[in-house]
């Protein structure tokens, strides 16, 4: 495999996923780690990718308070996404959100009526979402997980057992009918986990590219997930598979 088409693979696997472990390029590419950790280099080097221990991360989780457009992979698709979600959100409700470029798309379109109280672990989400006058945002603090900008850690999911939601809102990192809902950071798995415990119903907001893909450590079972909305119709022949394990196709 050339160079060159090498590296529009690990950019496709960093777009999709946000992070990347050098160990498992490797072995997806079915090449020394000593190669990928090269390929990085020039990556980060070209602007392209950010640096992290034992791999990398996309450039759109690089601003803690502005996500910059034209870092955005396939903002089309997640703008068709959060138009879609906006059907799930009632007056009165109480939301409960992470982070992540789908939900900021998705908070900068809720329409100034929506009367609705919002909880969420993101920095980013909160800043976007107390510029509508009609919400009320309240941040669940605890450590800044500088790869997710999300709060993680004991306090946070001891602060989010301790409310009940109507609704959850969740992106994907790798979700499938056969392994659920996956992830490839311990920490932010258990906070997700309790996000989904807190909420009488959830939503998962994904790009169709997530779709049957899995990551290293499970977060739910696809049973435990009432809503997929993605940017494809939901009769769509590629989404069968979820209508089958009864989740609800926006």
């Amino acid at each position: 495999m050339l160079k060159e088409e090498r590296q529009r693979l690990i950019m496709r696997e960093i777009n999709l996923h946000n992070k990347v472990l050098s160990v498992d390029l490797s072995i997806l590419l079915n090449v020394s780690e000593d190669t990928i950790r090269r390929d990085l280099k020039e990556l980060v080097d070209s602007g392209q990718i950010l640096k992290v221990h034992g791999g990398a991360i996309s450039k759109s989780l690089a601003a803690p308070l502005v996500t910059n457009d034209s870092h955005v992979y396939a903002l089309s698709a997640k703008q068709t996404i959060a138009s879609k979600s906006l059907s799930l959100l009632k007056n009165n409700m109480v939301i409960l959100t992470e982070g992540g470029t789908t939900i900021l798309e998705l908070a900068k379109m809720i329409p100034s009526s929506l009367k609705a109280t919002f909880f969420t672990i993101s920095p980013q989400a909160a800043i976007t979402l107390s510029e509508h006058d009609n919400l009320e945002v309240i941040t669940i603090g605890g450590k800044l997980h500088k790869n997710a900008y999300l709060h993680t850690g004991a306090s946070v999911i001891n602060d989010i057992s301790e409310i009940k939601v109507d609704l959850c809102l969740l992106g994907a990192n790798g979700l499938s009918p056969q392994e659920g809902l996956t992830d490839n950071d311990w920490d932010v798995v258990q906070v997700k986990k309790a996000l989904i415990r807190a909420a009488k119903k959830v939503a998962v907001l994904a790009i169709s590219e997530k779709l049957n893909t899995t990551q290293r450590i499970k977060i739910c079972d696809i049973g435990q997930i009432d809503y997929l909305v993605t940017e494809l119709a939901p009769n769509d022949p590629f989404l069968l598979a979820y209508h089958n394990a009864d989740v609800q196709l926006i």
